[in-house]
């Protein structure tokens, strides 16, 4: 079982911008190659991050409102919020601990 949850444009202000524990979103979109080959990274990611951090999924095709509002035009994109607002972003497939670098900081 996956530790990555999916979030809508429904959910999203309850489940991401609401959170106490700082979330990492993965925008992404099925057709998008980059996006599953950082799937088990994210996975991996979310899995040791445990408590410290929440780790969620939004479909960009499925969700445009939430991706307009945050700019998203390039996919993957993650971006971790803490406390309702964005406080890091990474563009583009990465290796782990690249992306580890940018977020640990904040948890």
């Amino acid at each position: 079982m996956s530790n990555v949850s999916d979030v809508t444009d429904a959910n999203f202000t309850e489940e991401v911008l609401q959170s106490e524990t700082p979330v990492l979103v993965d925008f992404w979109a099925t057709w998008c190659p980059p996006c599953r080959m950082m799937a088990p990274i994210i996975d991996e990611i979310a899995a040791e991050k445990g408590d410290a951090l929440k780790v969620v999924k939004l479909d960009t095709d499925q969700n445009p409102e939430t991706a307009g509002a945050y700019g998203i035009v390039s996919i993957p994109t993650f971006i971790l919020f803490k406390g309702g607002r964005s406080v890091a972003q990474v563009i583009g497939g990465r290796p782990k601990k690249d992306l580890l670098k940018e977020i640990e900081p904040h948890l």
